[in-house]
Protein backbone atom coordinates (compact mmCIF):
# COMPACT_ATOMS: atom_id res chain seq x y z
CA UNK A 1 0.00 0.00 0.00
CA UNK A 2 1.15 3.52 -0.79
CA UNK A 3 0.45 6.53 1.37
CA UNK A 4 -2.23 8.79 -0.09
CA UNK A 5 -1.77 12.53 -0.15
CA UNK A 6 -4.27 15.35 -0.50
CA UNK A 7 -3.84 16.52 -4.08
CA UNK A 8 -7.00 18.53 -4.71
CA UNK A 9 -9.70 20.27 -2.68
CA UNK A 10 -12.89 21.26 -4.51
CA UNK A 11 -15.34 23.62 -2.82
CA UNK A 12 -17.85 23.76 -5.63
CA UNK A 13 -20.30 26.56 -6.31
CA UNK A 14 -23.88 27.42 -5.51
CA UNK A 15 -26.30 26.85 -8.36
CA UNK A 16 -29.95 26.14 -9.15
CA UNK A 17 -31.04 22.96 -10.95
CA UNK A 18 -34.21 21.03 -11.69
CA UNK A 19 -37.33 23.20 -11.41
CA UNK A 20 -35.61 25.54 -8.97
CA UNK A 21 -33.60 23.56 -6.41
CA UNK A 22 -30.84 25.51 -4.68
CA UNK A 23 -27.76 23.33 -4.18
CA UNK A 24 -23.98 23.31 -4.19
CA UNK A 25 -22.38 21.58 -7.17
CA UNK A 26 -19.17 20.07 -5.84
CA UNK A 27 -18.10 17.84 -8.73
CA UNK A 28 -18.89 18.38 -12.39
CA UNK A 29 -17.38 18.48 -15.86
CA UNK A 30 -14.24 20.25 -14.61
CA UNK A 31 -13.36 17.44 -12.17
CA UNK A 32 -14.09 14.26 -14.14
CA UNK A 33 -10.46 13.40 -14.90
CA UNK A 34 -9.22 13.59 -11.30
CA UNK A 35 -12.32 12.00 -9.75
CA UNK A 36 -13.05 9.32 -12.41
CA UNK A 37 -15.46 7.40 -12.30
CA UNK A 38 -17.36 9.95 -10.18
CA UNK A 39 -18.99 12.46 -12.52
CA UNK A 40 -21.07 14.84 -10.49
CA UNK A 41 -21.80 15.52 -6.83
CA UNK A 42 -24.54 17.89 -5.72
CA UNK A 43 -24.88 18.73 -2.05
CA UNK A 44 -27.94 20.22 -0.43
CA UNK A 45 -28.39 21.65 3.05
CA UNK A 46 -31.35 23.91 3.78
CA UNK A 47 -33.91 24.65 6.48
CA UNK A 48 -36.04 26.59 3.98
CA UNK A 49 -38.39 24.35 1.93
CA UNK A 50 -38.64 27.05 -0.74
CA UNK A 51 -35.05 26.17 -1.65
CA UNK A 52 -36.00 22.71 -2.88
CA UNK A 53 -39.73 21.82 -2.97
CA UNK A 54 -40.03 22.49 -6.73
CA UNK A 55 -37.83 19.44 -7.08
CA UNK A 56 -36.70 17.59 -10.18
CA UNK A 57 -39.70 16.79 -12.44
CA UNK A 58 -39.57 14.03 -15.06
CA UNK A 59 -36.21 13.88 -16.81
CA UNK A 60 -34.13 11.22 -18.64
CA UNK A 61 -30.83 9.53 -17.83
CA UNK A 62 -28.63 7.13 -19.78
CA UNK A 63 -25.12 5.76 -19.27
CA UNK A 64 -24.75 6.50 -15.54
CA UNK A 65 -25.82 5.57 -12.04
CA UNK A 66 -27.30 8.11 -9.64
CA UNK A 67 -27.06 7.69 -5.88
CA UNK A 68 -29.23 9.90 -3.68
CA UNK A 69 -28.45 9.83 0.04
CA UNK A 70 -30.35 11.77 2.68
CA UNK A 71 -28.94 12.40 6.13
CA UNK A 72 -32.03 14.43 6.98
CA UNK A 73 -35.22 15.04 5.04
CA UNK A 74 -37.74 13.26 2.83
CA UNK A 75 -37.83 12.84 -0.95
CA UNK A 76 -40.48 11.16 -3.09
CA UNK A 77 -39.36 9.50 -6.31
CA UNK A 78 -40.87 7.68 -9.27
CA UNK A 79 -39.58 6.19 -12.53
CA UNK A 80 -40.70 5.01 -15.96
CA UNK A 81 -40.41 1.36 -14.88
CA UNK A 82 -43.32 1.86 -12.49
CA UNK A 83 -41.20 2.07 -9.35
CA UNK A 84 -42.02 4.68 -6.76
CA UNK A 85 -41.11 5.30 -3.16
CA UNK A 86 -39.90 7.70 -0.50
CA UNK A 87 -36.34 8.25 0.66
CA UNK A 88 -36.38 8.91 4.40
CA UNK A 89 -33.67 10.38 6.62
CA UNK A 90 -30.60 8.11 6.59
CA UNK A 91 -31.91 6.29 3.53
CA UNK A 92 -30.56 5.95 -0.01
CA UNK A 93 -31.90 5.42 -3.52
CA UNK A 94 -29.48 3.85 -6.02
CA UNK A 95 -30.51 4.00 -9.67
CA UNK A 96 -28.78 2.41 -12.63
CA UNK A 97 -29.97 4.39 -15.65
CA UNK A 98 -28.24 2.06 -18.10
CA UNK A 99 -29.92 2.08 -21.52
CA UNK A 100 -32.38 4.76 -20.45
CA UNK A 101 -34.86 5.71 -17.78
CA UNK A 102 -37.17 8.60 -16.95
CA UNK A 103 -37.61 9.57 -13.33
CA UNK A 104 -38.54 12.39 -11.01
CA UNK A 105 -37.39 13.31 -7.52
CA UNK A 106 -39.50 15.63 -5.38
CA UNK A 107 -38.11 16.71 -1.98
CA UNK A 108 -40.78 17.25 0.66
CA UNK A 109 -40.85 20.07 3.24
CA UNK A 110 -38.61 19.05 6.15
CA UNK A 111 -37.09 20.63 9.22
CA UNK A 112 -33.76 20.25 7.43
CA UNK A 113 -32.88 18.86 4.02
CA UNK A 114 -29.31 17.53 4.18
CA UNK A 115 -27.79 15.09 1.74
CA UNK A 116 -26.35 14.72 -1.72
CA UNK A 117 -26.71 13.13 -5.12
CA UNK A 118 -23.74 11.44 -6.77
CA UNK A 119 -23.45 10.49 -10.44
CA UNK A 120 -21.19 7.55 -11.29
CA UNK A 121 -20.11 6.77 -14.84
CA UNK A 122 -20.83 3.34 -16.29
CA UNK A 123 -18.11 1.55 -18.29
CA UNK A 124 -18.58 1.53 -22.06
CA UNK A 125 -19.48 -2.16 -22.09
CA UNK A 126 -22.28 -1.54 -19.56
CA UNK A 127 -23.72 1.75 -20.82
CA UNK A 128 -26.80 0.01 -22.24
CA UNK A 129 -27.55 -2.48 -19.47
CA UNK A 130 -31.21 -2.69 -18.38
CA UNK A 131 -32.17 0.03 -15.90
CA UNK A 132 -32.50 -0.87 -12.22
CA UNK A 133 -33.94 0.95 -9.22
CA UNK A 134 -32.97 0.04 -5.66
CA UNK A 135 -34.03 1.61 -2.39
CA UNK A 136 -31.83 1.23 0.68
CA UNK A 137 -33.76 1.62 3.93
CA UNK A 138 -31.97 3.14 6.95
CA UNK A 139 -32.22 -0.10 8.94
CA UNK A 140 -30.57 -2.05 6.10
CA UNK A 141 -27.30 -0.11 6.32
CA UNK A 142 -24.67 -1.81 8.53
CA UNK A 143 -23.09 0.39 11.22
CA UNK A 144 -19.55 -0.16 12.53
CA UNK A 145 -17.87 1.62 15.42
CA UNK A 146 -14.32 2.32 14.28
CA UNK A 147 -11.66 4.40 16.11
CA UNK A 148 -14.29 6.58 17.87
CA UNK A 149 -16.07 6.93 14.53
CA UNK A 150 -19.53 5.75 13.59
CA UNK A 151 -19.32 4.31 10.08
CA UNK A 152 -22.41 3.45 7.99
CA UNK A 153 -21.58 1.19 5.03
CA UNK A 154 -23.77 1.80 2.01
CA UNK A 155 -21.57 -0.04 -0.49
CA UNK A 156 -18.27 -1.91 -0.42
CA UNK A 157 -16.93 -3.08 2.91
CA UNK A 158 -15.24 -1.82 6.07
CA UNK A 159 -13.43 -3.92 8.66
CA UNK A 160 -14.79 -7.09 7.12
CA UNK A 161 -18.43 -5.94 7.12
CA UNK A 162 -20.14 -5.81 3.75
CA UNK A 163 -22.34 -2.88 2.82
CA UNK A 164 -25.94 -3.00 1.73
CA UNK A 165 -25.27 -2.95 -1.99
CA UNK A 166 -22.61 -4.72 -4.03
CA UNK A 167 -22.62 -2.92 -7.36
CA UNK A 168 -21.68 -5.16 -10.28
CA UNK A 169 -20.66 -2.44 -12.74
CA UNK A 170 -18.34 -0.15 -10.77
CA UNK A 171 -17.04 -1.40 -7.44
CA UNK A 172 -17.76 1.56 -5.18
CA UNK A 173 -16.95 1.92 -1.51
CA UNK A 174 -19.44 4.35 0.01
CA UNK A 175 -19.06 5.11 3.72
CA UNK A 176 -20.83 7.69 5.90
CA UNK A 177 -18.43 8.57 8.74
CA UNK A 178 -19.27 10.60 11.85
CA UNK A 179 -16.49 11.79 14.15
CA UNK A 180 -16.85 13.48 17.56
CA UNK A 181 -14.99 16.70 18.34
CA UNK A 182 -11.21 16.51 17.87
CA UNK A 183 -11.28 12.78 17.13
CA UNK A 184 -8.91 11.18 14.61
CA UNK A 185 -9.72 8.39 12.16
CA UNK A 186 -7.60 6.23 9.89
CA UNK A 187 -8.53 4.37 6.72
CA UNK A 188 -6.26 1.96 4.86
CA UNK A 189 -8.62 -0.31 2.94
CA UNK A 190 -8.57 1.32 -0.51
CA UNK A 191 -6.60 -0.37 -3.28
CA UNK A 192 -3.80 1.60 -4.91
CA UNK A 193 -5.67 1.64 -8.23
CA UNK A 194 -8.71 3.41 -6.77
CA UNK A 195 -9.57 7.09 -6.73
CA UNK A 196 -10.59 8.12 -3.22
CA UNK A 197 -12.16 11.31 -1.92
CA UNK A 198 -13.99 12.64 1.11
CA UNK A 199 -17.08 14.85 0.93
CA UNK A 200 -17.54 16.89 4.09
CA UNK A 201 -21.24 17.11 4.98
CA UNK A 202 -21.01 18.84 8.35
CA UNK A 203 -18.43 20.31 10.69
CA UNK A 204 -14.77 20.70 9.89
CA UNK A 205 -11.95 18.31 9.14
CA UNK A 206 -8.17 18.36 9.05
CA UNK A 207 -7.39 16.28 5.94
CA UNK A 208 -4.12 15.17 7.56
CA UNK A 209 -3.69 15.33 11.32
CA UNK A 210 -0.41 17.22 10.96
CA UNK A 211 -1.95 19.79 8.64
CA UNK A 212 -2.75 23.08 10.35
CA UNK A 213 -5.69 24.30 8.25
CA UNK A 214 -9.10 22.68 8.55
CA UNK A 215 -11.61 22.35 5.73
CA UNK A 216 -15.26 23.24 6.39
CA UNK A 217 -18.41 21.51 5.15
CA UNK A 218 -19.29 21.44 1.48
CA UNK A 219 -15.92 20.47 0.03
CA UNK A 220 -14.51 17.37 -1.66
CA UNK A 221 -10.98 16.32 -0.67
CA UNK A 222 -9.17 14.10 -3.18
CA UNK A 223 -6.47 11.72 -1.98
CA UNK A 224 -4.09 10.44 -4.64
CA UNK A 225 -1.38 7.79 -4.49
CA UNK A 226 2.13 9.28 -4.93
CA UNK A 227 4.58 8.22 -7.60
CA UNK A 228 6.68 5.06 -7.10
CA UNK A 229 9.60 5.52 -4.75
CA UNK A 230 7.47 7.08 -2.01
CA UNK A 231 5.78 3.87 -0.88
CA UNK A 232 4.79 3.65 2.78
CA UNK A 233 2.15 1.84 4.80
CA UNK A 234 0.59 5.02 6.18
CA UNK A 235 -3.21 5.24 5.77
CA UNK A 236 -5.50 8.14 5.02
CA UNK A 237 -5.75 9.96 8.35
CA UNK A 238 -8.11 12.76 9.30
CA UNK A 239 -9.02 14.69 12.43
CA UNK A 240 -12.32 16.39 13.23
CA UNK A 241 -12.49 20.01 14.28
CA UNK A 242 -13.89 21.25 17.61
CA UNK A 243 -17.50 20.76 16.44
CA UNK A 244 -16.91 17.26 15.08
CA UNK A 245 -17.30 16.18 11.47
CA UNK A 246 -19.51 14.10 9.24
CA UNK A 247 -18.21 13.09 5.84
CA UNK A 248 -18.63 10.56 3.07
CA UNK A 249 -15.71 8.44 1.91
CA UNK A 250 -16.00 7.32 -1.71
CA UNK A 251 -13.55 5.22 -3.68
CA UNK A 252 -13.62 3.24 -6.91
CA UNK A 253 -11.24 2.25 -9.71
CA UNK A 254 -11.15 4.81 -12.55
CA UNK A 255 -12.59 3.79 -15.92
CA UNK A 256 -10.14 5.88 -17.99
CA UNK A 257 -12.60 6.02 -20.89
CA UNK A 258 -13.70 8.94 -23.10
CA UNK A 259 -16.61 10.95 -21.74
CA UNK A 260 -19.13 12.85 -23.87
CA UNK A 261 -21.59 14.61 -21.58
CA UNK A 262 -24.93 16.07 -22.58
CA UNK A 263 -26.95 17.17 -19.54
CA UNK A 264 -28.45 14.03 -17.93
CA UNK A 265 -26.87 11.66 -20.46
CA UNK A 266 -23.21 10.56 -20.43
CA UNK A 267 -21.82 8.41 -23.24
CA UNK A 268 -18.44 7.59 -24.80
CA UNK A 269 -18.84 9.25 -28.19
CA UNK A 270 -20.63 12.16 -29.84
CA UNK A 271 -22.51 9.70 -32.06
CA UNK A 272 -23.87 7.82 -29.03
CA UNK A 273 -24.95 11.08 -27.41
CA UNK A 274 -26.70 12.31 -30.54
CA UNK A 275 -28.45 8.94 -30.88
CA UNK A 276 -29.74 9.21 -27.31
CA UNK A 277 -31.26 12.64 -27.90
CA UNK A 278 -32.66 11.53 -31.26
CA UNK A 279 -34.40 8.63 -29.48
CA UNK A 280 -35.79 11.05 -26.89
CA UNK A 281 -37.32 13.13 -29.68
CA UNK A 282 -38.67 10.05 -31.46
CA UNK A 283 -40.10 8.40 -28.36
CA UNK A 284 -37.80 5.35 -28.59
CA UNK A 285 -35.51 6.21 -25.66
CA UNK A 286 -36.95 3.65 -23.25
CA UNK A 287 -35.91 0.12 -24.31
Amino acid sequence: MKKRKVTRIVRGRKTVDGAGVHLRRILGEQTVVDFDPFLMLDGFDSTNPQDYIKGFPWHPHRGIETITYLVSGTMEHEDSLGNKGVIQSMGCQWMTAGSGILHKEMPQPSERMLGCQLWVNLPAAKKMVPPAYRDIAPDDIPVVMSDKATVRILSGSHRGIRGTLDNSYVQITYLDVTLPADASWKYNEARDDENLFLYLLEGSLFPEVRQQSAESKGCAILYSVPVPGEDTDEPVEVKAGPEGARFLLLSAPPLKEPIVWGGPIVMNSREELEEAFRELRNGTFIK
